[in-house]
C-alpha cells in the first residue's frame, strides 16, 4: 500500500522496532480469509471498484458496498467500520516517531489542563465530561502551531530536537491518550471530598497521593492479563473508546452498530492526518472548523445570556403554578423534573459531554432501547410518587440526599461514633434515614443491571470470548488491525505484574495510615471482587459500550464484611469499584492504539504517566487553589455543595450521592436493607437481575425470527433510574436528533453520513467544551469573579421560577 507520508527516522525504541527492521510502510500479514465474502470485504475496491459520486466528489468502493441503484450501502456491520478505509484506515508507518519533546511537552501540558477542567466539571449540576474530541482538537492546533512556529530541523541540532518533523498522527494520538486519562475526577477524590464535607477529615498529602496511585493503577494489571479477548478481536469494538460514558444497548446482532460511537475521534484523526485525497480532506476540515466556531459562539447564549434555552417547555409556560407540571415537564435546573417533551438548545447537555445518550454517534436502534427504558423510568417515578411509595411525597421528587421521615435532611454525624462506626443508641433516637423514592429506584435499577449483565455475558458472549482467547493463543487472530500491530513488541506480562504489586503495596499501606477503618483482609476481598467482576463488565462494555455500574455491588459486599462502618465502606468501594473503572480505561486506550497503530508499549507508558500526573493534580486542585476555585468549593461554597439542588452552576450532587450510599450501606445496612426493612428489594434486585435475560435467550433459541436477542435487559434495567439526577431537559431533543442522524442520514444519505456525521459530532462537542472551559474561568467563578446576568425573559428570577418557568418547588 503506497504511502503519501515522508519516511521518518525513528528516534525512540519503546515501540520495540528499529528502522532497519522495517520498510517505510507496514506490510503486516493479512488475515487468511477463506470465504469469498470476506475476500471481497477486505479488498477495499482495488480489483472490483465501483465509482460513486456525491456532492461533486468521486470515489471508488468495493462493489460489495454499492447498492443496485448506484448508492453506497449503509454501514451495517463491524467489518464495515473496521475495513472500509474512510471510516478507520489500515495504513501504518512503523518508522513514524512518537516520543518527541513536542509530544511529551504537549501531552503533559494537556494532562494538567484536562485534570483542572475535569475536576471543575465534577462540581457541576449536570454530569459534564471533558471530551476526548475536545482534547484532540486542542492537541492538533498546538501541535501544528509548534511545527510551524519553530525553525525546521535543517537549521541545526537544537531545532532538529525540538521540531524534527511535521506534527504527525502518532504524536497526536499519544497526546490524546495521555491527557484523556485525567479528564474524569478520580473516585478517591470523592472519598476525600466526602471526608472534608461530612466527616471533617483532611488527609495529608502523602497519604492522599499514595491512596490515589494505589486505587488508580491496580486495574491496569488486571486489564493487561485479559487483553487477548478484550482488545484484539474485531467484535471488541469499544463504542466508548474515546468518548464519555454512554450506555448503548446490548444486542448480539447489532454489535457493529455500537462501533459507530467511537468513530468520531478515530475518523477525525484520519481526516486531520491522512492525505490521500487532499481536496476532499480540505473540504472535510473546512466543514469541521465552521461547525466548531459556530457552536463556540452559540453556546454563550444558553449558558449565560439566555439560560431558558437549556429547556423550553410549553407545558411549564402554560401552567406555572403546578408542582406536577414541574415534576413531569420541568428539567432545565438540576433535580427539577423529568423534562418530558422539553426542547434543549444547549449542546453542553445534548452532546456526548453532557452525559446524554450521544445523539449523533449512538446508533438509533441502540437509542430506541434506551428510550424505552427512559419511558419506563418516567412511568415508574410518577406512579411511585403518586402512590407515596417509600413516603415519596415527604421528600423532594429528585434528590441524592438522606432524609428524616419528616422530610428534613438527615444529619449522619449524629448517629456515628468517633471512629465512624454506628452508634445504635443514637440511631434509635434519630431514626433510620430515607432516600427520595426516585433515588431508591435508581439504585434498584443499577443492581438489576448488574445481575442482568452477568447473565447476559454468559448467555450471549461466552462463545466469542472463548474463541478470541484461543485465536490469541494460536496466533490466528484475524482482525486486520491486530495483524498490522504484529510488527510491534507487546507489553511484557511482568510490566503488568509490577504495576499490580506496587499498587497493592500502596493501597495496603494507606489503609492503615489514612484513617480508612478498612482491615487488610477486607482490602484483599475488595480487590478480588474487582478481579472477578471485571471480565463480565469489560466484555459488555467493550462490545456494546454499556457501563455496568459495580459500585452498588462493592458497597453491599463491603457492608457485609465490615458492617456498621461508613468510613470503611468508602474505601472498600474505592478499591472494589474504581479498580474496574481504571482497567476499562487501559483496555479502551489499547484498542484506540490498535486502530491508530500506536505501539502497545507507548500506549502503556503514556496512559500510566497521564493517570499518575492527572490524579495528583486533581488532588492539589481540590485542596489548595482556594483563592481561585476548587478549595473555595470546599470552604465558602460548602453550604452550596450540601444543598439538595445547588445552583445552575455548582452542585455537590455526586459527593452527596457517594456519601449517602457509604452511610446507608456502611453504617446502616442492617437497618435499611435487611429482610423486613424498607429497602430490602434493593440488594435482592441483583439476584432478580440474573434471571431477567433468561426468558429472552430461551425465546431466541426456539423462535429466532422474533429477534428476542435484541431485547437489551441490562440497559432497560439501568434506565429505570436514568432521570433521577441532574438536568433532564435534553433527553427529548437528543431523541429527535438521533432519529434524523442515525435513522434518516445513515439509511438514506449513507455517503454523507460516513464522511461528515462523525466530524459534525466532533466539531459540536469540541467547540462546546472549549467554550465551557473559557466560561468557567471568565463567568462561573473559577477565575475569582462571577458576573451576574440581569434577569430578563430568557433568564427568569430563580426565586420565583426555574429557568423553564416551571414552579420552583425548593
Amino acid at each position: 500500500m503506497a504511502s503519501h507520508r515522508p519516511t521518518y527516522v525513528r528516534e525512540d525504541s519503546i515501540s520495540g522496532i528499529s528502522p532497519a527492521e522495517l520498510p517505510a510502510t507496514s506490510d503486516a500479514p493479512s488475515p487468511d480469509y477463506t470465504k469469498e465474502t470476506d475476500k471481497k470485504e477486505f479488498a477495499f475496491g482495488k480489483a472490483d471498484g465501483v465509482a460513486i459520486e456525491e456532492d461533486g466528489e468521486k470515489e471508488f468502493l468495493d462493489s460489495h458496498n454499492v447498492l443496485d441503484n448506484g448508492k453506497e450501502r449503509p454501514i451495517e456491520t463491524a467489518d464495515d467500520i473496521a475495513t472500509r478505509q474512510v471510516c478507520i484506515s489500515l495504513d501504518d508507518d512503523p518508522t513514524m516517531p512518537i516520543h518527541t519533546i513536542r509530544m511529551w511537552f504537549l501531552g503533559l501540558g494537556l494532562t494538567c489542563f484536562a485534570a483542572v477542567l475535569g475536576q471543575i466539571f465534577y462540581f457541576r449540576p449536570q454530569t459534564v465530561f471533558v471530551s476526548s474530541l475536545f482534547l484532540q482538537v486542542i492537541a492538533f492546533i498546538l501541535g501544528k502551531a509548534w511545527a510551524a512556529a519553530l525553525p525546521k530541523a535543517s537549521r541545526g541540532k537544537l531545532w532538529a530536537l525540538l521540531n524534527p518533523h511535521d506534527f504527525n498522527l502518532k504524536e497526536h494520538v499519544a497526546i490524546v491518550i495521555m491527557s484523556a486519562t485525567a479528564t474524569d475526577s478520580a473516585l478517591a477524590i470523592s472519598v476525600f471530598a466526602a471526608d472534608e464535607l461530612y466527616y471533617n477529615i483532611t488527609p495529608n498529602y502523602g497519604t492522599a497521593i499514595f491512596t490515589l496511585l494505589g486505587s488508580q493503577l491496580f486495574g491496569y494489571g488486571l486489564a493487561g492479563l485479559m487483553r487477548s479477548f478484550v482488545v484484539f478481536p474485531t467484535y471488541i469494538v469499544f463504542p466508548n473508546l474515546v468518548t464519555p460514558e454512554i450506555h448503548p444497548c446490548i444486542s448480539i446482532h447489532s454489535i457493529a452498530d455500537s462501533l459507530f460511537s467511537q468513530v468520531p475521534t478515530v475518523n477525525l484523526f484520519d481526516a486531520l492526518h491522512r492525505d490521500k485525497n487532499v481536496a476532499a480532506q480540505k473540504k472535510r476540515l473546512r466543514f469541521f472548523w465552521i461547525i466548531f466556531i459556530a457552536i463556540f459562539v452559540w453556546e454563550w447564549i444558553p449558558e449565560f445570556i439566555a439560560p431558558t434555552l437549556t429547556g423550553i417547555s410549553i407545558f411549564c409556560l402554560a401552567k406555572r403554578d403546578s408542582a406536577w407540571v414541574t415534576r413531569i415537564f420541568g428539567g432545565s435546573n438540576g433535580n427539577e423534573g423529568l423534562g418530558v417533551f422539553s426542547l434543549c438548545l444547549d449542546w453542553n447537555y445534548i452532546g456526548s459531554g453532557g452525559g446524554s445518550l450521544g445523539a449523533l454517534f449512538t446508533p438509533f436502534s441502540t437509542q430506541v432501547s434506551q428510550y424505552f427504558g427512559v419511558g419506563l423510568c418516567i412511568l415508574t417515578f410518577c406512579v411511585c410518587y403518586y402512590r407515596d411509595i417509600w413516603h415519596a411525597q415527604s421528600f423532594p421528587f429528585l434528590s441524592q440526599s438522606l432524609f428524616y421521615e419528616n422530610g428534613t435532611v438527615y444529619d449522619q454525624t449524629l448517629i456515628l461514633n468517633a471512629d465512624y462506626s454506628l452508634n445504635a443508641t443514637k440511631l434509635a433516637v434519630q431514626g433510620v434515614p430515607w432516600y427520595s423514592t426516585t433515588n431508591a429506584i435508581y439504585y434498584l435499577g443499577c443492581n438489576l443491571s448488574i445481575g442482568a449483565s452477568l447473565s447476559h455475558v454468559g448467555l450471549w458472549f461466552m462463545p466469542s470470548i472463548i474463541r478470541a482467547f484461543k485465536e490469541y493463543r494460536t496466533g490466528a487472530q484475524p482482525d486486520p488491525h491486530y495483524q498490522k500491530m504484529l510488527v510491534y513488541k507487546e507489553v511484557p506480562m511482568w510490566w503488568y505484574g509490577a504495576i499490580l504489586i506496587a499498587s497493592f503495596a500502596m493501597a495496603m499501606a494507606t489503609c492503615y495510615t489514612g484513617n480508612s477503618q478498612l482491615p487488610w483482609w477486607a482490602l484483599i476481598v475488595g480487590l478480588l471482587l474487582a478481579a472477578f467482576i471485571f471480565p463480565f463488565v469489560i466484555t459488555v462494555y467493550a462490545v456494546t459500550g454499556f457501563n455496568t455500574d459495580v459500585q452498588q455491588l462493592a458497597q453491599m459486599l463491603g457492608a457485609a464484611i465490615v458492617p456498621g462502618n461508613s468510613q470503611a465502606n468508602l474505601y472498600f468501594t474505592l478499591y472494589g469499584s474504581n479498580t474496574v473503572t481504571q482497567a476499562r480505561g487501559l483496555t479502551r486506550d489499547l484498542k484506540l492504539g490498535q486502530y491508530t497503530k500506536i505501539p502497545p508499549r507507548t500506549t502503556f507508558v503514556v496512559q500510566c504517566a497521564g493517570t499518575i500526573i492527572g490524579a495528583i493534580l486533581q488532588l492539589i486542585i481540590m485542596k489548595t487553589i482556594v483563592s481561585l476555585f476548587t478549595a473555595d468549593v470546599i470552604s465558602s461554597k460548602r453550604d452550596l455543595l450540601l444543598d439538595i439542588q445547588g445552583s445552575n452552576i455548582w452542585s455537590g450532587q455526586q459527593v452527596q450521592s457517594y456519601n449517602s450510599q457509604a452511610v446507608t450501606w456502611g453504617a446502616l445496612a442492617g437497618s435499611m436493607y435487611s429482610k423486613g426493612q424498607p429497602y430490602f428489594i434493593i440488594p435482592m434486585s441483583i439476584i432478580i437481575g440474573l434471571f431477567v435475560p433468561v426468558p429472552f435467550w430461551i425465546a431466541h433459541q426456539f423462535f429466532p425470527k422474533i429477534k428476542a436477542d435484541r431485547v437489551v435487559t441490562p440497559i432497560i434495567c439501568w434506565c429505570l433510574g436514568y432521570l433521577s439526577v441532574g438536568i433532564n431537559s435534553s433527553v427529548f431533543t437528543t431523541m429527535l436528533i438521533a432519529l434524523f442522524s442515525q435513522y434518516y442520514l445513515r439509511r438514506y444519505r449513507a455517503t454523507w453520513f460516513r464522511k461528515y456525521n462523525y466530524l459534525l459530532s466532533a466539531a459540536l462537542d469540541g467547540g462546546t467544551q472549549f467554550m465551557s472551559f473559557i466560561a468557567t474561568f471568565s463567568l462561573f467563578g473559577a477565575g475569582g469573579v462571577s458576573p451576574v446576568m440581569p434577569n430578563w425573559a430568557l433568564n427568569p428570577d430563580g426565586e420565583l421560577y426555574n429557568l423553564d418557568y416551571c414552579m420552583n418547588l425548593n
